[in-house]
């Protein structure tokens, strides 16, 4: 028993439980200096900044994409119109129609150049 003691000394005389303050040093927290609150504002402000150049990103990306959507729609329907006349180009030659129709249409389909 009495040696159990004797190490219960030792751990406590090499430990001490009581925790010593230090002092004044370092930062208290909560408290912003003034410099800490010009920095949060200028961070902010930042922020904002580059909120408004991603926005005015966006919108000219959305622009671009919307005039190439439009660009390839305006192509879409020129190509749809040129199916269209080769498939009433190739209906006319299936028929067999008259030599005078068929050379009016070889020079319409640039086959035969016009005089």
């Amino acid at each position: 028993m009495e040696s159990q003691n004797n190490k219960m000394a030792v751990t406590e005389e090499a430990f001490p439980s009581v925790r010593k303050e230090c002092g004044k040093r370092g930062r208290k927290p909560g408290r912003k200096t003034s410099s800490e609150k010009i920095d949060i504002k200028a961070k902010l402000e930042r922020s904002r900044q580059s909120a408004r150049e991603c926005r005015a990103r966006k919108k000219l990306r959305y622009q671009y994409l919307e005039e190439l959507v439009a660009d390839r729609e305006k192509a879409v329907v020129a190509l749809r119109a040129e199916l269209e006349r080769y498939i009433l180009w190739s209906r006319q030659l299936n028929e067999n129609l008259s030599t005078t129709n068929s050379d009016q249409l070889l020079k319409e389909i640039g086959i035969i150049k016009q005089e």
